[in-house]
């Protein structure tokens, strides 16, 4: 019983863990607007800062990931949260741009823990609820919305560093939580890092889902981190205000990531990231002509709903493609999620300096979600050619299919233990070289016929093997059409079966 409730503590205990993590990650964004009164920043070096904690918190995703599998979740949430309150007093003694860029940089790996939790709570579960665990587990990103909406707070009422130091508290007391109440019997692996990576990188389903992620979490974490100070630039509001509207943004796109895990747990992935990306390439041209705060605003709150959709779903996808190495993939796609928020902070500013307006930065948004549907559409269908192949291929019975012209174009292994003949001996001929001789045109003549008639035949067959051996078998012959009803393909399903 006692072991149970420990395995039964891990999620909540390692998704308030994470919301602790995200909460000091997203520091110096939530505080911008008060930092930049108390330290002179260019709109350029502003944006570098605010983009300089998501490095660490993607590059650091991939050792992260790896080590979970290896040491357990208990051991690094405790050494994260220890490490972290280093720089979160350095950020508070802060006193130039070049404090802030290293205050910045290891408060990433407050964004860099998220590795743990998607890796570690996927062994208490079974396969069917790790879409909706890992969703649950990914509502830790609304720490991001409390910062973002107490930082300016607490800032106001006192002072931005004060309000820096107030989160060291919750640091210490989860680090203490999880010496007290973490897994120390966390099912562990010692393949290493290198056998891992090897194991995985030339599989291109690998970089379809990291580009994904890249897409949905990038654009995420980008507006997290951006929409506090462009509100109060772009639209002139108070800082409680804009932290107001960026938590709103946040808690929206966080509750809606396990609504997404369930999703794929229950319907097609695949088909729920159709719906994800059509919906962010719509929300990404709104964006793109948002002139004003209301039509802004849709457009902000319609890339949270399909973006936190798509963050939940895409990790329904990880185990089911690599189960055996899901510690180093889930890191080098969570890695790559997390630089999906680096870049845009920059190019944003960098557009607005060249034409004064953030138009194209935005319609990149549209092209890249564009991309991705046309990838994952592509994704299903060949998917659903594999499984057909996979199909054809281990099925129990003989499966010979020809062109129009009765060439054979395919045949299946069940085809070559029956007969004899490999499948590059039999490609391109006909397949009267498997007749026996012992059936007259006659037969063959009122077989055809049903065939046209009918486009199906049944019936027993003598046919003779590679080494002369005469058998009977049992053969159903269909005809396959195209949509303008033209014969494209015969199909012949036979067993053998005793005379």
């Amino acid at each position: 019983m006692k072991m149970k409730n420990i395995k039964g503590r891990q999620l909540p205990l390692q998704t308030l863990s994470l919301v602790v993590g995200f909460m000091v990650w997203v520091l110096l964004s939530s505080l911008m607007s008060f930092i930049k009164q108390d330290i002179s920043l260019t709109a350029g070096q502003i944006s570098l800062i605010t983009a300089v904690p998501v490095i660490l918190g993607s590059v650091l995703r991939v050792p992260l990931g790896f080590y979970t599998n290896r040491f357990g979740a208990r051991g690094l949430f405790i050494l994260s949260m220890l490490f972290l309150i280093l720089p979160v007093g350095y950020l508070g003694m802060a006193n130039s741009f070049a404090d802030l860029i290293v205050a910045g940089l290891f408060l990433g790996i407050g964004g860099a823990v998220f590795s743990v939790g998607v890796t570690s709570l996927p062994k208490y579960y079974p396969k069917e609820k790790h879409g909706f665990v890992n969703g649950i587990y990914g509502v830790g990103n609304i720490g991001t919305a409390f910062t973002s909406f107490g930082a300016p707070i607490i800032a106001g009422m006192y002072s931005w560093r004060i309000a820096v130091f107030v989160f060291i508290i919750p640091l210490l007391l989860f680090a203490i939580l999880n010496y007290i109440y973490g897994d120390r019997n966390e099912p562990k692996m010692e393949t290493s890092l290198k056998q891992q990576v090897l194991s995985v990188y030339k599989n291109n389903k690998l970089w379809f889902l990291s580009f994904f992620y890249f897409l949905t979490f990038g654009s995420f974490v980008a507006l997290t981190v951006y929409l506090p100070n462009f509100l109060v630039s772009e639209f002139q509001l108070t800082e409680v205000d804009a932290g107001l509207r960026t938590a709103g943004f946040i808690a929206l796109c966080t509750l809606l990531r396990p609504v997404g895990g369930w999703l794929g747990d229950k319907f097609n992935p695949f088909k729920v990231l159709m719906i994800v990306f059509a919906g962010l390439t719509v929300s990404g041209i709104l964006l793109s002509f948002s002139p004003t705060i209301l039509l802004y605003t849709i457009g902000s709150l319609s890339v949270a709903i399909f973006s936190g959709i798509g963050n939940g779903t895409i990790f329904k996808l990880v185990p089911l493609y690599f189960s055996k190495q899901a510690g180093i993939v889930n890191g080098i796609v969570a890695a790559m999620g997390g630089l999906g928020g680096f870049s845009p902070p920059i190019i944003l500013t960098i557009v607005h300096d060249i034409n004064g307006h953030y138009a194209i930065g935005f319609m990149a948004l549209s092209q890249f979600a564009l991309a991705s549907l046309i990838i994952i559409i592509w994704m299903y269908y060949t998917d659903k050619l594999n499984l057909s192949n996979y199909i054809v291929n281990n099925a129990g019975q003989g499966i010979l299919v020809t062109d129009e012209n009765g060439k054979i174009t395919k045949v299946n292994k069940a085809f070559e233990k029956i007969t004899g003949y490999l499948e590059e001996e039999v490609l391109s001929t006909n397949p009267n070289i498997l007749s026996s001789g012992e059936q007259s045109e006659e037969f063959y003549n009122e077989m055809w016929q049903q065939i046209r008639e009918k486009e199906i035949w049944q019936g027993k067959i003598i046919n003779k093997r590679k080494d002369g051996e005469i058998y009977t078998q049992w053969l159903s012959i269909s005809v396959l059409k195209d949509a303008g009803d033209n014969v494209t393909n015969y199909v012949g399903v036979f067993s053998e079966i005793d005379k």
